[in-house]
């Protein structure tokens, strides 16, 4: 028998974000059933964080109609968030309030003294203790190894890379791959591609035939119905350009 109950560990879970504009429960209904008929399994059970950020007004019953629709249509919301316009109903919401993804970037007034004794100096001022911050984060990125798959990514497969993600086959239908940095996969592009899923909005996805049915950059995504559109089913690499992803041939 182990000597412990349990063990923590850190994971990635692919997280649908739901940007609320307007709370108008009918055309957010029709909207979001079209989306989930376009890639049903995507959505099956996923897990959805409700943005609030751009909904200028919203009252806890909106809200709450809001979480039920999103059950009804097979998803779980497991949190909210609205930046620094808090609604005044946040207290008593029994849905849990989640930080902005932003937030939780390293903040230079908390990690001045780590940041000191790692490089060794002392904080002079705030500017100095920034660029050190900014020196260490690009540091580690870079020494960062990219993950190689030299094999094909069957679906029901989930492959992360805390680096870049190289995968020298092809991604099928159903399968699911991630990186905090860039995608390139030497062949065809079936499944779901998610990179700079940490936040990094630089990240670029790169692919020899796009056929995806789902990309994202940064929690931005684009279904196959708007790639079809785009470049399909010929060399592409996608990218996002002021909050919009952009999709060109290569």
């Amino acid at each position: 028998m182990s000597d412990i109950s349990f063990r923590l560990k850190g994971s990635v879970v692919t997280t649908v974000l739901l940007e609320i504009h307007e709370p108008i429960l009918d055309r957010i209904r029709i909207d979001l059933t079209q989306k989930i008929e376009q890639v049903p399994h995507f959505f099956n059970q996923a897990p959805v964080i409700v943005d609030l950020a751009k909904c200028r007004t919203i009252s806890l019953d909106e809200f709450e109609m809001i979480v039920k629709l999103i059950r009804d249509l097979g998803m779980s919301v497991i949190g909210w968030r609205a930046k620094n316009n808090l609604p005044e109903w946040a207290e008593a919401s029994s849905i849990p309030q989640l930080p902005d993804s932003k937030s939780r970037d390293m903040k230079v007034s908390s990690v001045s003294d780590e940041v000191s004794k790692e490089v060794g100096t002392k904080r002079s001022d705030t500017e100095e203790s920034s660029v050190i911050v900014k020196k260490i984060i690009e540091e580690k990125r870079v020494n960062q190894p990219a993950k190689v798959i030299t094999r094909p990514v069957r679906s029901g497969q989930q492959v992360y890379a805390e680096g870049d993600l190289i995968v020298l086959s092809q991604v099928s239908a159903g399968a699911e791959v991630l990186a905090d940095g860039n995608i390139h996969v030497y062949g065809a592009l079936r499944g779901r591609a998610l990179a700079g899923v940490r936040g990094d909005e630089q990240a670029r996805i790169f692919c020899k035939s796009l056929e995806a049915e789902l990309v994202s950059i940064a929690g931005n995504f684009m279904l196959s119905d708007s790639l079809q559109n785009n470049v399909w089913k010929e060399s592409a690499q996608i990218m996002l350009v002021d909050d919009n992803l952009e999709v060109a041939p290569l």
